[in-house]
């Protein structure tokens, strides 16, 4: 846009010296821009997947004995607790076996 400007600004304001001028130095600042941008963009990588709940603490929605069901970020996922939790209580994901998530009791919480 402030290439677009200084376009303008040039061909109908000001001067031809000082035309290029502003032109070139709204070129860079796009170049500086764009390189910023891009730069800032991939500084870390997309997270998804499966792999991304590991570590995520749920709410168990039904008891796990040792299968039930737990609430992570408001969807409802099978899950395998092997100590056993009740409805309410909070759980840490460690791992995955298909759709199923591997939790176990948060120590010090009920």
């Amino acid at each position: 846009m402030l290439l677009v400007a200084a376009v303008l600004l040039a061909v109908f304001v000001l001067p031809p010296v000082w035309g290029i001028a502003a032109v070139v130095l709204a070129a860079l600042v796009e170049v500086g821009e764009t390189a910023f941008w891009i730069r800032l963009s991939r500084r870390r990588r997309v997270q998804v997947g499966a792999e991304t709940l590991i570590g995520a603490v749920a709410v168990v929605a039904r008891p796990c004995r040792p299968d039930g069901h737990v609430r992570l970020s408001g969807e409802l996922w099978a899950a395998h607790c092997e100590e056993g939790a009740d409805a309410g209580e909070p759980v840490v994901v460690t791992g995955r076996d298909g759709l199923t998530l591997v939790v176990e009791r948060v120590e010090g919480r009920k």
